[in-house]
């Protein structure tokens, strides 16, 4: 059974003597001549480094354009990058860029690129597949990049601080008022005239998603980081977060904080359970979990808006925001029977241009409202049971680069267990909305899926990193 599951999850794939077999390594180190030779490219990581931080120190303050636009340099980048590496076919300790995550995003890719030919609207579909192309050429140069331990926090570190001045600028429109910007809350409910901020995202469901990995990541970031300042520091932007998270009153954003808690406390959990005696150890991962439902029994029954919105949640179509999605999730389960093997093709334009053939009266919309039957509009049953497979081989490589860690009481781990935490709950967010596949949130989704694949590398190494991480 233990052999069947390293199977189905890639672990005990021969990458190595793929990598000696394949035409397409081959393409690896073509122009390595002039790498060696040039002055810039010895910088090549810190030049990496550079394009990342332009992508998600900017992406909530800037247009989609200027971000797109910072994807293309990203992945012109990573190509520069591959076709100049020193590794070559056939070297077996050349550096393990390819890992089975890799695998698993290039056979995505190319369902997408099928579900692209076939699609009914090719034009549009095509759009959507340039979009896609570039986010996983970002996962790929991230993936590169991040090998580093210094690199990889450092790049952690300024996504924190970008996500505490988006998080005070949402608590600034709290204290002082913030115009909504659509109908964002059902005119009948009591929290009709409550403020939902925004923050500089524009919208306090994409803010909501934004904020989850900024959550999982600071609560790691006060066990990496060092010094009592900086952990004083994490835990204010843990405060900040949480509470900039809460008042955008977005209910698919505090299910995935809750997805994203659960698993962030079962990790940490099983971490610290080797260190308990053993009769801890039983009711270590219990206690914690009681110690949360405990924290969100409380909060529900004395924070009203909470247990309003909370509520709203299981009244059905009585609720004019459930109503809209019930609406929309019926017109999409039509789309997917019509085109069940490999959809319409990937991206929101070809979305709208098919919707309009399945909507019902006055319920226009502009994505399916649910990731996974996003996914499967888009590229079908394959596509869907791909990603599944895809998450299924990530989430094991994270459980067992997390082992690794632990054994050596790496504190490189927390990053892993937060980049984990994170996209289970960006998963949680992604059942009732779609602001996942904004560039925003969509980089945040690469960004840990790229740290979880960036520690396979490390699988060979015996040596822990705690020695290299910046202080905030």
């Amino acid at each position: 059974m233990s052999n069947l599951w390293q199977q189905f999850t890639l672990s005990s794939l021969p990458l190595s003597q793929w990598r000696a077999t394949s035409y397409l390594h081959h393409l690896v180190g073509l122009v390595r001549d002039w790498r060696r030779s040039s002055w810039l490219m010895q910088w090549a990581d810190l030049i990496g480094l550079v394009l990342l931080a332009l992508v998600f120190g900017l992406a909530p303050f800037v247009s989609n354009a200027l971000t797109g636009v910072l994807l293309i340099a990203c992945a012109g980048f990573w190509l520069l990058l591959t076709l100049s590496d020193e590794g070559v076919a056939g070297d077996h300790s050349a550096p393990r860029f390819f890992t089975p995550i890799h695998l698993m995003v290039l056979l995505y890719w190319s369902i997408a690129t099928v579900a692209t030919a076939m699609s009914p609207v090719k034009k549009a579909a095509l759009m959507g597949w340039e979009k896609l192309t570039l986010y996983l050429l970002l996962f790929a140069l991230i993936s590169r990049i991040l090998r580093s331990p210094r690199l990889r926090s450092w790049l952690i570190t300024l996504y924190l601080h970008v996500a505490l001045l988006v998080s005070v600028y949402g608590l600034h429109q709290y204290r002082y008022g913030a115009q909504a910007l659509a109908t964002w809350v059902d005119p009948t409910s009591p929290l009709s005239k409550a403020t939902r901020v925004y923050s500089y995202l524009g919208n306090p469901n994409l803010l909501a998603g934004y904020l989850i990995p900024a959550v999982a990541f600071s609560v790691a970031a006060f066990f990496v980081w060092r010094r009592w300042a900086a952990k004083a520091l994490a835990l204010t932007m843990v405060g900040a977060n949480v509470t900039c998270l809460y008042l955008t009153l977005s209910r698919g954003g505090w299910i995935g904080l809750v997805v994203s808690a659960f698993v962030l406390l079962l990790l940490l959990a099983s971490w610290w359970s080797v260190l308990l005696p053993r009769v801890w150890r039983v009711v270590a991962i219990p206690l914690m979990l009681g110690v949360l439902v405990g924290v969100i029994v409380l909060a529900l029954i004395f924070v009203e808006p909470l247990r309003d919105r909370v509520a709203s949640i299981f009244i059905g179509r009585a609720d004019s925001s459930n109503n809209f999605r019930m609406n929309v999730w019926a017109a999409v389960i039509e789309m997917i029977r019509d085109r069940p093997i490999l959809g319409i093709g990937p991206g929101n334009v070809a979305f709208n241009k098919v919707y309009p053939l399945f909507q019902r009266p006055k319920f226009t919309a502009l994505s399916a409202y649910c990731i996974f039957l996003e996914i499967a509009v888009e590229t079908g049953f394959i596509g869907l049971i791909c990603f599944f497979w895809f998450l299924i081989v990530t989430f094991n490589q994270g459980w067992v680069q997390l082992q690794r860690l632990r054994t050596h009481s790496d504190l490189q781990g927390f990053w892993l267990m937060a980049a984990i935490a994170t996209m289970a709950g960006m998963l949680g967010h992604g059942l009732v909305d779609t602001v996942w596949y904004r560039p925003e949130l969509n980089t945040l989704w690469w960004l840990s899926v790229a740290l979880i694949a960036s520690y396979y590398q490390g699988q060979s190494s015996g040596q822990p990193s705690q020695k290299t991480e910046p202080e905030a």
